[in-house]
């Protein structure tokens, strides 16, 4: 597979988990995740994120196709890899689907999804989403055995956590954070070689997402937290634009 031209634009998939957050804490309909969607849109974004907690901690089952409804960019479903969400995944079709792994005491999304020790299920839960034509992804650490693992399955795409490289930059540990970002680089040019889209997110701000923008093989960043945050004080649009400014100049 050639690879991507690195200066090429990413994409940028904006995560509206948290606009749902804010109004799930008070209990009623504001603020709205369809609007956030819109405004995304409007901004530029080229793809909309949500992610159905098996709790419902963030979206509910009436905003994806309400989001769905009122958008005309990409939909990414990211989900954990059960029956439930299987069968939502089937109903709605959007797009494509994340699956991530997920626990209902974490606060948000920890660590990557364990492929390697569970292909034959994965394969099989796989298989009837891409047969409905959905783009599978799974979110998977930056480890050689998870990559080859995610070809292995039948996914089409692998998302890229850095987490852990964004928690070093944060810490300001050079070494630590160089060292995650050779993982990274390794991981998305074997995912490339096996015939894997990359993308990359978890925890990506202005500050730290220049790296991970430069790797040549990630064509997507998916990111939520931040914007949200960021957008209290800007605006959503705002954010969004300033956020693309950054990843394009990453590129160049």
């Amino acid at each position: 597979m050639p690879m991507n031209n690195p200066d090429s634009p990413l994409r940028l998939g904006v995560n509206i988990d948290h606009v749902a957050t804010l109004r799930n804490a008070r209990g009623g309909a504001d603020p709205d995740p369809v609007r956030a969607a819109v405004l995304a849109q409007n901004a530029g974004a080229d793809g909309i994120t949500l992610h159905l907690r098996e709790d419902r901690r963030h979206i509910r089952d009436a905003d994806l196709p309400a989001v769905m409804a009122a958008v005309t960019l990409p939909i990414n479903l990211e989900m954990a890899a059960t029956l439930e969400m299987q069968r939502i995944a089937l109903a709605h079709r959007p797009h494509a689907v994340c699956l991530v792994p997920e626990r209902r005491e974490e606060r948000t999304t920890e660590g990557g999804l364990e492929v390697a020790r569970d292909t034959d299920r994965l394969r099989d839960y796989i298989a009837p989403l891409a047969a409905a034509g959905a783009r599978v992804s799974l979110f998977i650490a930056p480890d050689e055995a998870q990559v080859e693992a995610a070809a292995a399955v039948g996914a089409q795409v692998v998302e890229l956590h850095v987490g852990a490289y964004c928690e070093h930059c944060t810490a300001g540990d050079d070494a630590a954070r160089d060292e995650e970002l050779r993982k990274l680089f390794s991981a998305a040019a074997l995912a490339q070689d096996l015939g894997l889209e990359v993308h990359a997110g978890h925890g990506l701000n202005f500050e730290n997402v220049g790296p991970i923008a430069a790797i040549p093989e990630v064509v997507e960043l998916n990111i939520g937290h931040f914007l949200i945050g960021e957008a209290v004080f800007v605006g959503l649009e705002a954010a969004i634009r300033e956020m693309r400014r950054q990843m394009n100049l990453a590129r160049m």
